[in-house]
Parts: structure tokens; C-alpha cells; sequence
């Protein structure tokens, strides 16, 4: 099977969906948001994801959030997008096709809604195909999304998806070095890009070849991750790189916690005018969670100082 056009390699965030005060999809603020990403160094955008509350959409809104990423990003970037919510495959097919006429770039499939957990992967192969065969030329791409259940892919798996020559994306949320460089090596000289959601891995990952990161800390500072990417394919794993990593590394802790909500207040507080209504239920952060994501505040603007980078928008 012929090959695609490889994806450009570098920072993918997995994108927030702003909602306005009465709780719609609020696209001015997806504008703004698009922009800000893309200002800040992403090489792509992974929209309707998990970060955006993809499963708090109604599949209208899904389309709209889609369309609204791609008309705002102008074709300065490529746009990716999830494209099953079904455990039926021909309900998949039929969504993977309106999705793409939105103008994404590829659409994505989430590991763990095309098979049971109980199922193995001969299974999700079979199914696999079935979408291939479905989808006529249409890119595609894999997420190990952690809900409803998190499916790690084998690295004979990503073999065989590579071979296939119409996977350009691939979230991985394996979490460790060498699961990670085994799973790189097998999909080593295709087209499948590569991209980590774990900052903790992320040097080891890029070590091992990786293409990129798609981390959720990228959500609340974008510009170090794209500041960390080019220092990397301009000097390597340098001693300097190695603690703006370990910074980073500590941060991630903070930002897992109320998370989306505790992005949207973070980049509120930036200066992004958007509001902190988030469809996933989230508790109101306590006393010392609130001193928490100040002191993470406190961490970013020190560091986009050190490496004079522009921290209000």
C-alpha cells in the first residue's frame, strides 16, 4: 500500500474545548485557544480528545469543534481528531467519514472502544481492518486513551499498523522507557509518527526515536514543551535539557489534579479569555491545591524567564 505524508514531528497538545457560561461549546474561545497553541510552537493539534471532554459531546458538537480547530488554524498546522465512540464499527466508519469532511488531517481511534477488555488482539486487528477496509484512503491514527479502559498496543502491532501505510499518529500512554523504545523500534522508518503523552519518559522517548509529545501539561504552558523539542533536535539530551526536564517532570505532578478544569483556570490566569466551565465533574480545589497551582504558576513564569520566553498572552 502506498504511504502517506508523514506528520510534521514536534509538540501535539491534546486540545481543551472552552464552554461558555451556560455550558455550550464556546468557539470564540476555541479560536483563541487554536492560536495560542499554535503560537506557541505546536507542530499539530489533537482535537476532540480526551482533554477536550470528548465523551461530554454530543456528536454535533464534536463536528463543530472539529471544523471550528481547522478553520482557525488556517492550515498552519495539521488537525487530528477522535473518530470512535462505538463499540459498532459501521457506526465508526460512518463517523470517521463525517469527521473527516471537517478538513482534519487524520482521524483518530481509540484502542480501547474497538475491543472488550476481555478481548485479545486478534480481535482488535480484525477490527482494525474492518475500519481500513471501510475508510477508503482516509489517514488514520491510534490513541491509548485510558477511558473507558486504557488497551497498550503490542509493538507487532504497531509493526503490522505501519505496514498498513495509513496510521500516521499514534498517542502512547505506555509510561515506561523501555516499553516505549520497543514499541518505537517496531514502527522505526515508516510514516506512523510517534508522540508520548508522558512527560516523565519524554527524553527517553525521544531518545529512542520518538517524533514527538503529546502531554496534558501541555495545556497549561505549550512553549516549554516546544522550547524542550527544539533544544533537543538542535543539541540532544544536553545537562541543561536534562534539568528544564526535571522541572518539567515535577510540574507534571501538579497538573493531573482537577484536571481539565485546573488548565482552563491556569490559562484563564495567563491571560486566555476563556471561562473554567468543564462538562467532567470537578471538585473545587482545596486550600492547598489552590497554593499548589499558584506555586506551579510561580514555576512557569520562572522558567519562561530563564529562556525568555513570553508567559501572558
Amino acid at each position: 500500500m502506498s504511504q502517506l505524508n508523514k506528520l510534521p514531528g514536534g509538540l501535539w497538545p491534546v486540545m481543551l474545548t472552552p464552554f461558555t457560561p451556560t455550558n455550550h461549546v464556546d468557539t470564540a474561545g476555541l479560536e483563541k485557544l487554536t492560536r495560542l497553541y499554535i503560537d506557541a510552537g505546536s507542530s499539530g493539534l489533537f482535537a476532540n480528545c480526551l482533554s477536550s471532554e470528548m465523551y461530554q459531546l454530543t456528536r454535533e458538537e464534536r463536528l463543530e469543534v472539529c471544523r471550528t480547530v481547522v478553520k482557525a488554524g488556517a492550515g498552519a498546522v495539521p488537525v487530528i481528531a477522535t473518530g470512535t465512540f462505538s463499540r459498532d464499527v459501521s457506526d465508526n466508519i460512518e463517523f470517521i467519514h463525517r469527521l473527516h469532511d471537517t478538513g482534519v488531517d487524520a482521524v483518530v481511534l481509540i484502542t480501547s472502544m474497538l475491543a472488550e477488555p476481555d478481548e485479545n488482539e486478534e480481535v482488535l486487528m480484525h477490527r482494525l481492518e474492518q475500519i481500513l477496509n471501510g475508510t477508503g484512503t482516509i489517514p488514520l491514527g491510534v490513541y491509548e486513551c485510558p477511558v473507558p479502559y486504557k488497551r497498550l498496543l503490542s509493538p507487532a502491532l504497531m509493526g503490522w499498523m505501519a505496514a498498513t501505510g495509513r496510521f500516521l499518529y499514534h498517542k502512547d500512554t505506555s509510561c515506561n522507557s523501555g516499553t516505549l523504545d520497543r514499541k518505537i523500534r517496531a514502527v522505526a522508518g515508516s510514516n506512523l509518527g510517534f508522540f508520548n503523552a508522558d512527560t516523565a519518559t519524554a527524553l527517553d522517548s525521544l531518545d529512542s526515536g520518538a517524533d514527538g509529545l503529546s502531554p496534558i501539561s501541555a495545556n497549561f504552558y505549550p512553549e516549554l514543551y516546544s522550547y524542550l523539542l527544539r533544544e533537543y533536535r538542535s543539541g540532544g539530551r544536553t545537562d541543561a535539557l536534562n534539568r528544564l526536564h526535571a522541572f518539567l517532570t515535577m510540574m507534571d505532578r501538579t497538573t493531573h489534579n482537577f484536571y481539565p478544569y485546573a488548565a482552563k483556570v491556569f490559562l484563564q490566569r495567563r491571560g486566555l479569555p476563556i471561562q473554567t466551565v468543564t462538562r467532567i465533574p470537578a471538585e473545587t480545589p482545596g486550600n492547598a491545591d489552590q497554593i499548589r497551582l499558584h506555586s506551579l504558576m510561580d514555576s512557569f513564569h520562572a522558567l519562561a524567564d530563564q529562556y525568555s520566553i513570553p508567559s501572558v498572552l
